[in-house]
């Protein structure tokens, strides 16, 4: 006969239930820490991504900058030329330099596209540490 415990439920039932009770347990903390987990993964999208809008802000004022003076100096420096060469040759003096600026600006066009087809790194180091987290949770072979 089994002795009953002081709340009335035998022994049996009190290693049933803690063993329910330690596998609920078990279960909230994998929930808990697969959650964990979780948000520091995205904590570490969010830094990626303020330190890709920081870079790409910076990048957009220098260019606007050394687009403003690039002009300015191209234009000061056609009216040189242009002056320079008004009593001979200013009209083959013009086509040059139009010349010229066409065959620069063809180039940045292809530098520009080139670069455009190169693959970005953006959330590397998001995705690295994903494959990581995978290889880790992988059953072994």
């Amino acid at each position: 006969m089994e002795d009953p415990s002081p709340e009335g439920t035998t022994e049996g039932t009190v290693k049933g239930g803690a063993s329910q009770g330690g596998l609920f347990r078990s279960l909230r903390n994998l929930l808990a820490t697969l959650v964990g987990t979780a948000r520091t993964r995205l904590e570490l999208l969010q830094v990626e991504l303020e330190e890709e809008k920081l870079r790409l802000a910076g990048i957009a004022v220098l260019a606007i900058a050394a687009a403003f003076f690039l002009v300015l100096a191209v234009l000061v420096f056609t009216l040189f030329v242009i002056l320079l060469f008004w009593d001979t040759h200013r009209v083959l003096a013009t086509g040059l330099i139009a010349s010229a600026y066409l065959i620069v600006g063809l180039c940045c066009a292809a530098a520009a596209n080139r670069r455009a087809s190169i693959k970005s790194k953006l959330f590397a180091a998001s995705l690295a540490q994903l494959d990581a987290d995978r290889e880790r949770l992988a059953p072994p072979d």
